[in-house]
Formats: C-alpha cells, sequence, structure tokens
C-alpha cells in the first residue's frame, strides 16, 4: 500500500547536509517526495511510497547516521498526491 507522511525534523539540521541525507535514503527505497528547510530553522520531510519503505525512512530521521542533531521528529500522515521522483528544495 503507498502512503504519505509529512514530517517536521528540528534541532540542527540545517546546514549539515541533512536534506542530502534524507534525499539518499529515499531515492535508494524508491520513495518520491521533497526535503526542505524551513525558515525556523526545521526540516521538512514529504515522503510517498510503500508502507515500509516510508517507515524506514521516518525511523532513520533521527538515526545514529543522520547529521547535525534532531531533537523532535513530528510525523503525520497525509493523502497520497502521486508525486514522483525525490528532491530537495
Amino acid at each position: 500500500m503507498t502512503v504519505r507522511v509529512e514530517v517536521l525534523v528540528s534541532g540542527r539540521v540545517q546546514g549539515v547536509g541533512y536534506r542530502y541525507f534524507v534525499r539518499g535514503l529515499a531515492r535508494e527505497a524508491g520513495l518520491a517526495g521533497v526535503a526542505r528547510n524551513l525558515p525556523d530553522g526545521r526540516v521538512e520531510v514529504v515522503a510517498e511510497g510503500p508502507e515500509q519503505a516510508v517507515r524506514d525512512l521516518v525511523a532513520a530521521l533521527d538515526g545514529p547516521d543522520a547529521p547535525g542533531r534532531v531533537t523532535d521528529v513530528d510525523v503525520r500522515s497525509g493523502p497520497v498526491q502521486g508525486m514522483q521522483g525525490f528532491t530537495t528544495a
């Protein structure tokens, strides 16, 4: 089943390669979406794809390999929108 998550990642996650880390994991898993910096210092991650692959990505967002220092990961489900590819913004 295809699912969508919208995630807000807080902490020291800008200027440390965090979006590119997420993009690499997402592309490797075949997920679609985007990782983008927000003006308030958080990173927003939107991901669509197979449920287990999305769960694995979310679990890695504050895992030991994540660059910077993650202090919070706020995950929300959303309606699948049929995104293609995974980009950074």
